[in-house]
């Protein structure tokens, strides 16, 4: 007899796998020996292996239904993240954006290694491609239906749960540490279209346009702070 696969055993673990993994990196990944390019090269290599091997079967089933809606959001949602440090100077200083609890603003990579066109491209990579997969698999996909029902596969993508539209936004703020006031504000909108559309492909495309346009409006004025 085949023995049962991880994600037959575990069914949350191609929703929850990438992510964890993604997080994990972010905990220990400041501490490892790697120099760029060596660093960036290797976190990407981690994150594809981690959505191929946990994910692939949810990769090949998305579809995008609304790409039209879901490019203007995304685009929409980039000018709302950037729009509070543009339109009043010294805003992200404020002791309620940089404290002990929320950390400061810092760069994951220091602006001077972005001289190196593969880290410009594995981080553009990772931040438009990887990064909406791994987090809407988790922050839409799975952790919404988990809080209404722990028996979360009966739960259909996109079920309105009050306690899970707002845990999940307050949630995924946090996550953004010192941009915790936009992150929330994105997390609500995100919701509020995983709600209307029940459509995680679309979620994935906004996400990545959020991303993908956020990645050419630091590389245009230089502000790599939002690359965090």
């Amino acid at each position: 007899m085949t023995p049962p696969s991880l994600a037959a055993r575990w069914p949350a673990l191609p929703w929850v796998g990438p992510f964890a993994v993604f997080m994990l990196w972010l905990a220990i990944g400041p501490a490892l020996p790697l120099p760029q390019p060596w660093e960036s090269i290797v976190r990407v290599a981690v994150l594809v292996a981690a959505l191929l091997g946990f994910s692939r079967d949810i990769i090949a089933s998305l579809r995008v239904r609304h790409a039209l809606p879901s490019i203007l959001l995304g685009l929409a949602v980039c000018a709302l993240w950037v729009a509070p440090d543009q339109l009043f100077p010294g805003w992200r200083a404020h002791w309620l954006f940089q404290n002990s609890i929320t950390g400061t603003v810092t760069n994951s990579i220091p602006p001077e290694e972005f001289a190196n066109p593969l880290v410009v491209t594995l981080r553009i990579v990772r931040a438009a491609l990887l990064v909406p997969l791994l987090e809407e698999f988790f922050w839409r996909g799975w952790l919404p239906r988990w809080l209404v029902n722990p028996d979360w596969q009966r739960v259909p993508l996109g079920t309105f749960n009050a306690m899970g539209f707002v845990l999940t936004a307050v949630l995924f703020a946090s996550e953004h540490g010192p941009f915790w006031e936009v992150g929330l504000l994105c997390g609500l909108l995100y919701n509020w279209y995983m709600w209307r559309t029940k459509s995680l492909g679309d979620l994935v495309l906004v996400h990545a346009v959020t991303n993908a346009a956020l990645a050419g409006f630091v590389l245009v004025t230089k502000q790599y702070a939002y690359w965090m």
